[in-house]
């Protein structure tokens, strides 16, 4: 499979590795230094493109994909306000479209537990929720979009719980996300449930980005030749509620 990466920072470095040990081959390369080359004669060159660029520049990134009528997998975080534009543009034009705020199969499994555990807390309100993400210095958002993720979970099944603040502290009717950037640390999520007599944690860490990119190149993998909005409960099939 021919792929275009969007995007070349540690990530990208990481899902090329990937790619080729799983014997694709990279036929575009995209970062900040080469932008002019982002046209649809040179994405036409692929069978996929996989983003993780930057907030600022994901949303032309999958419209140039678009243009060029090739699938695209994002993992770009930051930009989610116009995600459900994507998705309806997506669908309209009948292009291809998947979206992950994490690629870890690890991460997404903590999901369906996440979701598990605030089904059954929801009737015990004397829990206090709330999330702490930490990453390397160099993440450009904050809370990151698993974090987010997560939050929104914990909101469609808590009937106490309606928004989410960063750097906050959890009350009333919004969960408090702190948000920590320190050294390299590749990704830690933990969520806390505490009350006046014990506390409940869950929690995810990241040993390395490796996971991270097998799940984005995996993803490329599940989208070529199909037509439609995805995203990783399609590709391990943990089902929709």
């Amino acid at each position: 499979m021919n792929i275009a990466l969007l995007g070349y920072g540690k990530m990208g470095k990481e899902i090329e590795k990937t790619a080729l040990e799983r014997n694709h081959r990279i036929v575009l390369v995209i970062d900040a230094y080469n932008l002019d080359e982002l046209t649809t004669g040179n994405l036409s060159k692929a069978d996929v493109a996989i983003d993780f660029s930057t907030p600022g520049s994901a949303f032309q990134n999958i419209m140039k994909c678009f243009e060029a009528g090739i699938p695209v997998v994002c993992g770009t975080t930051g930009w989610v306000d116009r995600i459900s534009e994507v998705r309806e543009i997506c669908n309209t034009k009948q292009q291809t479209f998947f979206y992950a705020s994490n690629y870890s199969l690890g991460v997404n499994l903590f999901f369906a537990l996440n979701k598990q555990l605030a089904r059954i807390m929801n009737t015990y309100a004397d829990y206090e929720v709330s999330i702490k993400e930490i990453h390397h210095v160099h993440k450009l958002d904050a809370p990151s979009g698993t974090a987010i993720s997560l939050a929104n979970d914990l909101i469609s099944c808590l009937k106490r719980k309606e928004n989410w603040e960063l750097n906050q502290a959890s009350g009333g009717t919004h969960i408090g996300i702190t948000a920590v950037r320190e050294n390299e640390v590749p990704g830690t999520h933990i969520i806390t449930w505490d009350s006046a007599v014990d506390r409940i944690e869950i929690s995810h860490e990241a040993k390395n980005r490796k996971g991270l990119a097998l799940g984005a190149v995996l993803a490329a993998e599940f989208i070529k030749n199909k037509k439609g909005v995805y995203s990783m409960q399609d590709l391990i099939k943990l089902g929709s509620d």
